[in-house]
């Protein structure tokens, strides 16, 4: 049990650490407000003089782990919103509980850290991009619901994966394949048929990750 120190004063900032530390492990279902006052040896109550609810941790653990991100220096809108998407990933991968939050409080939840970031990507399209500002969010948001998309499919295939004990997607395949071969017997699906015997990438995340990126930004051109 972490316990606070006189040189180290409960406050809010440290019960979202500790959420995040406990929730990078355990996931959001362990954040109670008990359960952070036990990790931080301290009584329900005093964590309640610091926070209001189990939401507001949420919020301020959402704006902390996207503090970790540098605000990207590229030279131009694409370079921009390009650094801002792997990072974005890179955050979500390291913090697995981010695609567990509701669907307001991973889409609109505004905290300072993450609407730097939007503040920028809205900028890099506006100033650079010669988007107006109706287009520009347009864009963001489409940047952001495909980075949020993509990899919260990634972390899911890795719970599959450690789920079943697979290490390669090659073991996954194979786990799968008793059902994958009574859907492909019907013959109703023979372009995804060759995909699974004929594509060479089907295992490389980044790649595919990196790709529909691309596909993403080429279309807030058009």
């Amino acid at each position: 049990m972490a316990q606070t120190t006189p040189g180290k004063a409960l406050s809010a900032k440290l019960i979202a650490e500790t959420a995040v530390k406990v929730a990078d492990v355990e996931g959001l279902d362990a954040i109670t407000m008990r359960r952070l006052a036990t990790e931080l040896g301290v009584t329900p109550m005093a964590a309640y003089r610091h926070v209001s609810n189990k939401d507001e941790v949420l919020e301020l653990m959402v704006d902390l782990v996207y503090g970790e991100i540098d605000p990207p220096d590229g030279t131009d809108w694409r370079e921009t919103l390009w650094a801002i998407a792997q990072a974005v990933r890179t955050l979500i991968l390291r913090h697995p509980w981010l695609t567990r939050l509701s669907a307001p409080q991973m889409l609109y939840e505004l905290t300072p850290h993450r609407l730097a970031l939007t503040e920028q990507a809205l900028t890099a399209l506006h100033d650079d991009g010669g988007l107006d500002l109706d287009a520009a969010m347009a864009a963001c948001r489409t940047l952001s619901t495909y980075v949020q998309g993509a990899t919260s499919a990634e972390i899911g295939l890795r719970d599959l994966m450690n789920d079943h004990g697979w290490s390669t997607g090659a073991d996954t395949r194979e786990g799968l394949s008793p059902q994958m071969r009574w859907l492909l017997a019907t013959r109703r699906y023979p372009t995804f048929e060759r995909y699974i015997l004929e594509a060479a990438r089907k295992d490389d995340l980044q790649w595919q990750f990196d790709t529909g990126l691309n596909q993403v930004l080429d279309g807030i051109t058009q």
